[in-house]
């Protein structure tokens, strides 16, 4: 059975990297998400894909978030995976 992208390992995120990346619209801090598949800006309300590991942190290819599922993100219990 062949592996998808989420299961092969040239493909994991660097969480470390991730750190350091922020919202290109805000300077703000990202968030990725519970299926790490892209990383959440908060105070822009975007989700910017995460594709075969390489964060596309375009605004042409970010999707707005809407009022639910941003409050869902900002009310996970725990802190978010990369805000300090």
């Amino acid at each position: 059975m062949p592996l998808t992208d989420a299961d092969d390992p040239r493909y994991v995120v660097d969480v470390k990297m991730l750190e350091m990346l922020v919202c290109p619209l805000t300077k703000t801090r990202l968030t990725l998400n519970d299926t790490h598949d892209e990383l959440i800006s908060v105070a822009a309300h975007l989700a910017f894909p995460i594709v075969k590991g390489v964060p596309l942190l375009i605004l042409d290819e970010a999707r707005t978030i809407d009022g639910e599922e941003l409050d869902a993100i900002t009310r996970r219990p725990g802190p978010p995976v990369l805000e300090r």
